[in-house]
């Protein structure tokens, strides 16, 4: 029997799902920042803003913004000074990020086409390596994970901010209710596209849970790892370091 992955609740051949998540962000990247301001009541703005803060980006340093799209992460840690290069598999998603720098005069970032799972950068070239809401599209997490180490330098540090799974008693409840529900006709209210947001929610339900996304970070060869649940595991920020 071949290899099978998921795709939202589905399992599917590595290649079936690489295409369909393709054509999930092909199709919602003119709209992709404006949903998520919808989907999380503009919380994610400040979850950005807190997964920067930990990252620490210092003026000099080289840091690689995988699966960085529409350039939201990148705008930040340009502002610290950092070099940045942003990377996506998604053309469409990349270009949002251009043109969104473009229209803000912010210069200097580098836009590169990249497989996270076969990226085309040399052995330890970057100080930081920064993922967000991007790992659970990958199909290969692993292979992922164990490219952001290559390309890292020994001293390197690993930050991935991603949806949980929220612990909280009764918010929980109300959380999967409104994911599943309403999401998807906000989806079709503002993006046309009810379908690629429901695959969005199902995809946050197959990933991995804390504990074992962590132990998926240490065995690709990063240590010192370390969780930070915010608001009670809706989303995480994860880290971790090459020594």
């Amino acid at each position: 029997m071949s290899e099978q992955v998921s795709f939202g609740y589905e399992d599917v051949d590595p290649a079936e799902k690489t295409k369909r998540v393709g054509a999930v962000f092909s199709g919602v990247a003119s709209k992709y920042d404006i949903m998520n301001d919808a989907m999380s009541g503009g919380l994610h703005r400040l979850w950005k803003d807190q997964f920067v803060r930990r990252v620490k980006p210092q003026a000099n340093e080289q840091i690689l913004d995988m699966a960085g799209g529409t350039g939201d992460i990148a705008f930040r840690m340009a502002d610290e000074g950092a070099s940045v290069i942003v990377s996506d598999i998604n053309q469409e998603m990349l270009d949002v990020g251009i043109e969104r720098a473009m229209q803000r005069g912010i210069d200097g970032l580098v836009w590169s086409r990249q497989n996270a799972e076969e990226l085309t950068f040399t052995n330890r070239q970057f100080d930081a390596y920064t993922i967000a809401f991007g790992i659970r599209n990958v199909t290969h997490i692993d292979k992922a994970l164990r490219e952001a180490h290559r390309v890292l330098k020994f001293g390197g540090r690993f930050f991935c901010l991603e949806f949980s799974t929220m612990n909280w008693p009764g918010a929980k409840e109300a959380y999967d209710l409104y994911s599943h529900k309403l999401v998807p006709q906000l989806g079709q209210m503002i993006a046309g596209d009810a379908e690629s947001y429901r695959y969005l929610i199902e995809s946050i339900r197959r990933f991995p849970p804390m504990p074992e996304f962590e132990q998926m970070i240490r065995d690709a060869g990063f240590v010192r790892t370390k969780v930070e649940p915010i608001l009670g595991g809706l989303v995480a920020i994860h880290s971790g370091w090459k020594v």
